[in-house]
């Protein structure tokens, strides 16, 4: 569907690049696993994988239900085989052979309860599904998209040392979202079309740890600081508006499993050795003094080529990027200590 959109769509020249760039025998065979794929971001995220032409192999995972998701999404007409693996004894043989690991497993934030509710459940569910990747696909690369972020890359990250498998260039922690979100609310307030516009987000992901870079945004668009500061506590607080939109009826799903689905095309087109890939995501980080930070990131064949540096900062993200600092170190500490419990 998307493919015939965008060829009808495109010029001459670019209906050529649009084919060979989508033309299964053009590119390599890539295995995508989908850990958590029967919730609500693994289905809608399952099926954007599904359309995407650079996957040869879908493996969809959860702990149930699994195999009417794998069997709705395998009769969608593009490349990928899809497979469905339901349960503990089936997680290795969803895992094995995967260049690409998605991991949307857990439970999303309801009302009333608290961030460390959210932490003791998901942490958990983190901490075993990554001892198996540790042991079945050691090679491929983490998206972690599982609330809370901040802790649970830390928390993949030392189950993998453990395992004497951890590589810091292949894991991320999938904050697509936040840019998403920002590009969104910026282009609304800036009048220029939102297909064209950028927006570094730093930082992690959650509250105050956001932190967009509308400075840095283009096209630029003159907008006044009480505005900008409004555009920054709106990124910020973009979760919570879509879980007080659906009333305790859920939380960011449809949008989540979209920015997921961009990120593991980055991701896929690093892998592929796609010059000039960059994305924003939350790795093992020398820029700042914590050892994670969300930052532009030049992707490639090994994952992380390359962590880029903040740039020039406004008065104004300066004292965000000092005032998120104490908030994320202690997100990032709280998840190594539950890995070594």
């Amino acid at each position: 569907m998307f493919r015939s959109m965008l060829v009808r769509s495109a010029s001459p020249v670019k209906q050529g690049l649009l084919r060979r760039g989508f033309a299964s025998e053009s590119v390599p065979d890539r295995k995508v696993v989908i850990l958590g794929a029967a919730g609500g971001i693994g289905q809608p995220l399952s099926l954007l994988m599904k359309l995407n032409p650079l996957v040869s192999s879908l493996s969809l995972y959860d702990i149930a239900n699994t195999p009417g998701v794998a069997a709705d999404v395998g009769h969608i007409n593009t490349r990928s085989q899809v497979s469905g693996y339901m349960g503990d004894d089936n997680l290795g043989k969803a895992l094995e052979g995967a260049d690409l690991v998605i991991i949307p497993a857990g439970v999303p934030r309801k009302p009333g309860m608290t961030r460390d509710d959210l932490f003791n459940i998901n942490a958990g569910i983190v901490k075993n599904l990554s001892i198996a990747i540790a042991k079945y696909c050691p090679q491929a690369l983490v998206n972690m998209i599982s609330n809370p972020v901040n802790s649970t890359v830390p928390i993949a990250a030392e189950i993998f040392k453990k395992a004497g498998t951890y590589d810091e260039k292949k894991l991320f922690g999938v904050t697509t979202l936040d840019v998403v979100r920002a590009k969104t609310f910026y282009a609304g307030k800036s009048n220029v079309n939102v297909a064209e516009v950028n927006v570094p987000v730093v930082g992690g992901h959650a509250g105050i740890t956001i932190l967009p870079l509308f400075s840095q945004a283009s096209p630029q668009a003159n907008l006044s600081d009480d505005l900008i500061k409004a555009l920054t506590k709106r990124t910020q607080d973009g979760g919570t508006e879509v879980v007080e939109a659906k009333a305790g009826k859920g939380s960011a799903t449809l949008s989540m499993a979209y920015a997921g689905a961009l990120f593991a095309d980055a991701c896929l087109k690093g892998l592929n050795g796609v010059p000039d890939v960059v994305e924003c995501s939350f790795v093992q980080s020398t820029i700042t003094e914590l050892p994670f930070f969300a930052s532009k990131v030049r992707l490639g064949k090994n994952g992380v080529e390359e962590v880029l540096d903040l740039g020039p900062l406004s008065d104004f993200e300066k004292e965000g990027l000092e005032a998120l600092k104490a908030e994320l170190k202690a997100s990032i500490e709280k998840g190594i200590k539950f890995a070594n419990q």
